[in-house]
Parts: structure tokens; C-alpha cells; sequence
């Protein structure tokens, strides 16, 4: 395995000490999981979100990782889950979209839960109401929840923040639905699951004594990170070091492509 150059926070004693246990029991599992956010960790953020490529070896890599070393590889993101597939360009990906509500299997099944006519009549509503404030260009239409995307007007962010803040206080009602932030933007969404609902079905499915490690970067990772606490290894993913309940920190791209590439080695084959 490559020797990491990690950051000053994962260059802890402690963290290295977790890093080299965790590619040690990889080295020796017989069931491996690895789990990755796709803005910020996998591709970094873009203003257009239509044309956010992932960092030039991340594919490649994934790929080996899921198709030679018995890792099963599975995308949890914000992001409606066709459109990830799309972006990454990896045939047969498995992906939890919408922060964990849909998922879309390797042989190209897709699952979305019934979420009733009251939870999709609050979304309309939110629709109806951030239009009106004059936001419709910069909104994300899903399956449960509408996200207002501000990425490249940072200028703009307060504003904008204020204005999805006023909608969210003018809802009919609240039940059943959450105000989400996260890097670039807020959302409206429906409460039905999170990433870390995810993390604990993949964790179930796989069953005991896998080898499991989620890397994310954002505020909504951390119910992933949460979830994975004592089952696995978190792993930040950021330029810049934020509070978290991750295990260690790196930063992408290079950082990032080490880390897979020390995956591939740990399993015992070339990258």
C-alpha cells in the first residue's frame, strides 16, 4: 500500500493509526464496501451542475475497485440518481439518490417509496412558492424535495438564503419535511430518509465483519458518518477542514486518488 501524504488533521497519530487498521482488515475481508458522495468528493463543485465531470482517474478507479477486488461500490448523493450515472460514465454503479430516498440498482432497477399525496402536494406548494419569489431558474426538481442552487453567485448566498428561509416560514404546515443546507444552495425536501438511513440498509444487507468505508465532504454526510461509527471508516473529503464525525480527512484530488488506488493494492491488485 502507498503511503498517504496526508493533511495536517489526518496526519494525527490517531488518525493514522485508523487508516493503517482499516486497509490492514480491507487486505484480509472477504465482504468490502466502499460508499462515496459525488459533489465535492468524487468531482469538485461546479456552477454547472449539468457539466460536473468527476476528477479524471475517479472513474477508472472505481471501476477496478468494483469490478476486481470484491468491493461492492455504491454512490449516496443528493443528486437525482440517473444523473449520476450519467456523469461518472461507470456502467452497472449502484445509487442512492436524493440523499438516500431512491435507489437505483447495478442491473438498472430503480426504487422510490410512495410518499403519499399530502408530502407531494407540501413539495408543489414549496414550488409554487419559491417561483413566485423569483428563484425558478435556479431551482432542482426531485422526486421529494426542490434544492435552490446558488453555486457561482456567492455574492447572491445571504439573499438567497433568506428568501428560501422566508418560503420555508410561509408552508401551510411543516410536517414531514426538512430545510436542508448543504455546499451552494438549501433544499426543501421531504424527511422520509436521509444517507445515513442508507448507510445502515447497505450495512444490514452486507451483513457482519465487512470492510466498510464512506468518504464525503458536506453537512450531509455526517448522517452518513454517524451511521457508520463503529462499523466502518469515515472519511472527510475536503480542500479546507470542517467539524465532523469522520475518521480522518483528506484532501481531493490527489489525496482522494491515493486513497483508491491504496484500496486496489489492499485487495491485492494493481490500479
Amino acid at each position: 500500500m502507498s503511503q498517504l501524504e496526508i493533511s495536517s488533521y489526518s496526519a494525527s497519530r490517531e488518525a493514522q493509526v485508523k487508516l493503517v487498521d482499516f486497509f490492514a482488515l480491507l487486505s484480509r475481508a472477504t465482504k468490502r464496501v466502499l460508499l462515496l458522495d459525488y459533489d465535492g468528493t468524487l468531482a469538485p463543485f461546479t456552477a454547472d451542475r449539468d457539466h460536473a465531470s468527476p476528477y479524471p482517474s475517479a472513474p477508472r478507479l472505481l471501476d477496478s475497485i468494483s469490478t476486481r477486488t470484491h468491493t461492492r461500490v455504491a454512490i449516496v448523493t443528493g443528486r437525482r440518481a440517473s444523473d449520476v450515472t450519467k456523469l461518472l460514465g461507470v456502467k452497472n454503479m449502484e445509487v442512492w439518490g436524493c440523499h438516500g430516498l431512491s435507489r437505483l440498482h447495478p442491473d438498472g432497477r430503480y426504487e422510490l417509496p410512495d410518499l403519499g399525496e399530502e408530502a407531494l402536494r407540501r413539495i408543489s406548494e414549496v414550488n409554487d412558492l419559491l417561483s413566485r419569489e423569483g428563484l425558478y431558474d435556479l431551482l432542482e426538481f426531485k422526486p421529494a424535495a426542490t434544492a435552490v442552487h446558488w453555486r457561482g453567485m456567492e455574492a447572491d448566498a445571504n439573499r438567497l438564503g433568506r428568501t428560501v428561509e422566508r418560503v420555508w416560514s410561509q408552508l401551510s404546515s411543516h410536517k414531514g419535511l426538512q430545510l436542508l443546507k448543504f455546499n451552494g444552495g438549501m433544499e426543501i425536501r421531504v424527511a422520509a430518509r436521509n444517507k445515513g438511513d442508507a448507510v445502515r440498509t447497505i450495512l444490514a444487507e452486507t451483513g457482519a465483519g465487512s470492510a466498510t468505508a464512506y468518504l464525503g465532504d458536506d453537512l450531509t454526510d455526517e448522517d452518513a458518518f454517524a451511521a457508520l461509527q463503529g462499523y466502518g471508516l469515515g472519511v472527510l473529503v475536503r480542500e479546507e477542514y470542517h467539524s465532523t464525525l469522520a475518521d480522518v480527512w483528506i484532501r481531493p484530488p490527489e489525496q482522494l486518488v491515493s486513497f483508491l488506488r491504496d484500496w486496489i493494492a489492499a485487495c491485492g491488485s494493481e490500479g
